[in-house]
């Protein structure tokens, strides 16, 4: 039996841990890891420097003034408009994501990764929570602040996060019916939910179990 193809789609909140998560998950199974990654490989393939996709990873800083366009992005592969914009920019990362995952197997980090590879079978979609007095935790220590200021971070990250993806997917971000699991990290630990997730993902796509050492 042939090895299966393996997508791991990660969404996450705010110091949940999704991002470490995802690189156990992609030392667990062999693949290659992609999370500010895709901005070097979306550079690449569009020509533009890198700190352009930087700039806008993961933020449409200009929504208000868009709000009233209804309009997705990814279903034409040839849409590269004329003047260079934002949107244009996030079709260059699609693309990436997409010849990333036809390539081998791949974790990937947000960047609406979960709808851009949405038909593919092999891919799962996880979206990882946690404890909002672990997420505040977390924050304090990455930035060296207090409650009040980890809250904030918490709220205007996720506000630009969430209204990025709504506004690239049509789909509201979190919302579990567009995800395979949704877990909480809190209380298995990092390394203990990304355990729970790869066993799913082994049963899913109908791979043995790894053998535990004594």
């Amino acid at each position: 039996m042939a090895d299966p193809h393996i997508i791991i789609n990660i969404g996450r909140q705010l110091g949940s841990g999704g991002r470490v998560i995802g690189r156990l998950l992609s030392e667990e199974f062999g693949c290659l890891f992609y999370d500010k990654e895709l901005l070097n490989l979306a550079a690449k393939e569009s020509g533009f420097s890198e700190q352009f996709f930087a700039q806008n990873d993961e933020h449409k800083r200009f929504f208000k003034s868009l709000f009233h366009l209804h309009a997705q992005h990814l279903g034409d592969n040839n849409f590269y408009p004329n003047n260079f914009s934002q949107e244009s920019l996030f079709q260059f990362q699609a693309d990436a994501i997409r010849k990333a995952a036809s390539s081998g197997n791949c974790v990937f980090v947000g960047r609406c990764a979960d709808y851009i590879l949405r038909d593919l079978p092999e891919a799962i979609s996880v979206f990882i929570t946690a404890d909002m007095s672990y997420r505040v935790d977390q924050v304090r220590k990455r930035h060296g602040c207090d409650e009040e200021a980890a809250l904030k971070i918490i709220h205007d990250k996720e506000g630009s996060r969430s209204s990025y993806y709504s506004y690239y997917t049509g789909r509201k971000w979190g919302d579990s019916q567009f995800y395979d699991l949704c877990v909480n990290s809190t209380p298995l630990g990092l390394e203990g939910t990304a355990r729970l997730i790869a066993h799913y993902v082994r049963v899913r796509l109908g791979m043995p179990e790894k053998e535990v050492k004594e």
